[in-house]
């Protein structure tokens, strides 16, 4: 009987869904390998391919101890295919196929929207990867040099996660997009990655904790949506992937929360009032609070996008198909179906941003999004407790949904982070005060000088509260050969 909780290390692609007797595919993905392990090395964490890097490697999709720690060279990482457990007699929980079975093979009349989907959330693992590659250069600490390559390795596993299913399901288009998934490269002229987030540069540390803290946290909402899709396998893998996601959003939380501490340790120890006096706060080798709260616009702002229209017939059509619900589509009171319903959508009407109710079937897009903002704003909220308790007189915050849109209703309009509209010549010249600018970028990266010695951290961050898998603080988490 075929194990579906434990994983499979006999063959070379580790998995838990019997490729030792499904030799088309093992063959299909033995033949994709090498050129994986080729674009590792050519985009993955430059110069640390031979560093030996304490990391958690899937053993089980159990919830219950479904990982172990070891030391491991990145390219020798064991990446592999692991859907979640079946569920018994699974229903297609939305859309016009509500209360059918799940669908075991891809329904022929949906076959092109599920590839276009499975394609869009595959390119995003590999291009997260390529923007954070020079990251390691600069780690502030070895703990946190051991997360991103964390971060790296699942972005990587989750690529293999949805080449499985281009390889299994899809024929010859699948082995074709699957190359295509290692042609694309972040920021490139000539093949670009597909949503623009993923072609944006991580220059900083600080910039990959909002990355992971608010992209991510994207991504965990479009993967809570693609959970519940009537494509049983496709459901399984992204219920799998959310196991993996959350320790993401993790760093990038903890990453803002520590930043924001030792900045707030900073002021108070010099007996700095005024989180405005910048020259002073930075004086002190750490990030005022105002650029945090700058470089917080550009992410939140960069992660609405990757929603896509709020008015969106894909969208709604995905939904009616039964192939991408809402977040936590089963836990929602209503027919499932949306027959009917209207949901308010924020809209550009004669200069101001007015709610207008729409068909709720149309409005996917809008309520994911809200959803996501919902979410977003709790570790919004715990940083803000970090700076309360410390009495800096500051309060970061989301910035309006109209602010610094490229996509959507407001991608004409020049809105202020609390959304009053200007005119191109007022945002022109007041933008610098919210977002980053090249004076800030200059200064954030001066700070950025690498912090290897074990148990050790740069002076711009405060040290975790507790480490990896209950390690010391002393704890050698990378163990530098060839950087």
């Amino acid at each position: 009987m075929l194990d579906l909780i434990n994983v499979n290390y006999d063959t070379l692609i580790p998995n838990n869904v019997g490729l030792s007797s499904d030799r088309r595919v093992l063959k299909a993905l033995e033949k994709w390998h090498p050129g994986y392990i080729n674009w590792w090395h050519d985009m993955g964490p430059n110069g640390f391919q031979e560093s030996l890097a304490y990391l958690r490697t899937a053993v089980s999709v159990d919830s219950k101890g479904w990982a172990k720690f070891d030391y491991v060279k990145m390219p020798e990482y064991r990446w592999g295919v692991l859907l979640a457990p079946a569920v018994e007699d699974r229903r297609i929980p939305c859309g016009e196929h509500f209360g059918d079975l799940a669908w075991q093979e891809v329904p022929g009349e949906y076959r092109a929207m599920l590839r276009r989907l499975i394609v869009i959330q595959g390119d995003t693992e590999p291009a997260s990867v390529e923007q954070q590659r020079f990251l390691g250069k600069t780690a502030p600490s070895l703990y946190d040099m051991r997360n991103l390559f964390q971060v790296n390795v699942e972005e990587g596993r989750h690529l293999w996660a949805m080449v499985y299913l281009l390889q299994k399901y899809f024929g010859k288009d699948g082995r074709e997009e699957s190359d295509e998934l290692l042609r694309r490269q972040s920021g490139s002229e000539e093949a670009p990655r597909m949503l623009g987030a993923f072609n944006e540069e991580t220059p900083d540390w600080l910039s990959f904790f909002m990355f992971t803290y608010f992209t991510d946290r994207d991504g965990k909402m479009q993967l809570e949506a693609l959970a519940q899709s009537g494509f049983d396998p496709l459901s399984r893998t992204t219920r799998f992937m959310l196991t993996e996601e959350a320790h993401h959003m993790f760093v990038g939380e903890t990453g803002v929360g520590r930043i924001v501490q030792r900045t707030c340790e900073a002021m108070t120890e010099a007996g700095i009032e005024d989180p405005y006096d910048i020259e002073a706060v930075r004086a002190l080798g750490v990030i005022d609070l105002p650029t945090v709260q700058k470089k917080l616009n550009l992410h939140y702002s960069l992660s609405l996008d990757l929603f896509g229209s709020e008015i969106s017939t894909n969208a709604a059509n995905a939904f009616t198909a039964g192939i991408k619900g809402r977040f936590q589509e089963t836990k929602i009171e209503d027919d499932h179906k949306l027959v009917g319903a209207t949901y308010p959508v924020l809209k550009l009407i004669d200069g101001e941003a007015k709610l207008i109710d729409e068909p709720a079937l149309s409005a996917i897009n809008m309520r994911l999004r809200d959803d996501y903002t919902n979410d977003a704003a709790g570790g919004v909220n715990r940083w803000n407790k970090i700076i309360q308790k410390a009495g800096v007189a500051f309060e970061l915050a989301l910035p309006h949904v109209a602010f610094h849109r490229q996509i959507g209703e407001f991608l004409n309009a020049e809105a202020t982070p609390d959304g009053r509209i200007l005119n191109a010549e007022e945002w022109n010249a007041q933008k610098g005060q919210w977002l980053p600018n090249t004076a800030d970028g200059d200064f954030i990266a001066s700070l950025m000088q690498p912090q290897w010695e074990a148990g050790k951290y740069a002076n711009w961050i405060s040290p975790p509260k507790v480490g990896i898998d209950n390690k010391p603080g002393e704890f050698e988490y990378v163990k530098i050969y060839d950087a």
